[in-house]
């Protein structure tokens, strides 16, 4: 009897070979449209290739030291970038995560305006700069026209016109566009939390303010490590958004390095525009391993 029960248990604990066929399809999928588009991405940033000639030149280096030091349309957009996602990360977190608060509870009317919150996520990239583009027109918009029938006629603006705020402006509409979507990991997050950790702070004399910083905070970084590196992802692939509200090409206000890489792209730059791709994925790399590094000194100093 003991016998059996040990094979049983050992069939049990045997891994047919035909589960390892189960990665198979995501492994070819990651290797044909990620691994050897960046080693060929590689291969032409050091050449000069115009993307049709059969023959290109090996320049080594120069491309990334054109980018870096030579161009001021990369250097631009790199900062117009980095100001879309300063504005991005930082409200959109904060909404998501007010809103996760006020709603995390599962009562009728918190699941009505969860659905309508998220609603903007399911709107395709384009839709959302339509709509934007009436509420920011300087004439006939929304935004001019609210401001005028509440008497705050001084704070009307050009908007997408004003080459010093469009990026803000544009900004605004993203965190419109995906709070909804952040909300809802916030809220998983909240629901994940004991009870048990609030009832007995609750007797011990806390305040919301103390609950919230001894265990809503350090019980969902997690779900705050997640929101804040795809805010951050999402910030860096606003294209089509930036194309919708600021037309093909964007103004130099408007442009960020994605844009700008397309833009090298279409004028046949394609060894040029491999090196700014490169640059452009060192950078998002470099900004979300800082910010893991600073949510994880943040929640080690709670």
């Amino acid at each position: 009897m003991s016998r059996l029960r040990a094979r049983g248990r050992r069939r049990a604990s045997r891994i047919h070979p035909a589960l390892y066929l189960f990665p198979l399809p995501a492994l070819v999928l990651y290797v044909v449209f990620f691994a050897v588009p960046t080693l060929q991405a590689v291969q032409y940033s050091v050449t000069d290739w115009d993307g049709f000639s059969p023959d290109f030149a090996n320049v080594g280096i120069a491309n990334f030291r054109d980018a870096l030091t030579d161009d001021d349309l990369f250097r631009n957009a790199a900062t117009n970038n980095l100001k879309f996602m300063l504005v991005v990360v930082v409200l959109q977190t904060a909404f998501a995560l007010l809103l996760a608060l006020l709603l995390a509870r599962n009562s009728r009317g918190g699941i009505l305006l969860r659905a309508l919150f998220f609603f903007p996520t399911i709107l395709s990239s384009v839709s959302v700069a339509f709509i934007w583009k009436f509420v920011y027109d300087p004439n006939f918009g929304l935004g001019n026209r609210f401001l005028g029938a509440v008497g705050l006629d001084g704070l009307q603006s050009s908007y997408l016109g004003d080459d010093a705020a469009a990026i803000y402006w544009v900004a605004l509409s993203q965190v419109w566009f995906h709070v909804g979507q952040m909300m809802v990991l916030f809220i998983a997050g909240l629901q994940a939390v004991p009870r048990e950790l609030y009832e007995a702070s609750a007797i011990d004399g806390a305040g919301r303010w103390a609950q919230f910083r001894h265990i809503t905070w350090p019980m969902i970084a997690p779900a705050t490590t997640i929101v804040v590196a795809y805010t951050t992802i999402q910030s860096f692939r606003a294209f089509d958004l930036i194309l919708g509200l600021g037309g093909n090409p964007p103004r130099p206000s408007l442009d960020i390095l994605s844009t700008r890489i397309y833009a090298t792209f279409v004028n046949s730059e394609y060894g040029y525009a491999a090196a700014e791709s490169l640059l452009f994925m060192l950078l998002i790399a470099a900004i979300t391993v800082a910010q893991r590094q600073l949510l994880g000194l943040t929640r080690g100093s709670v």
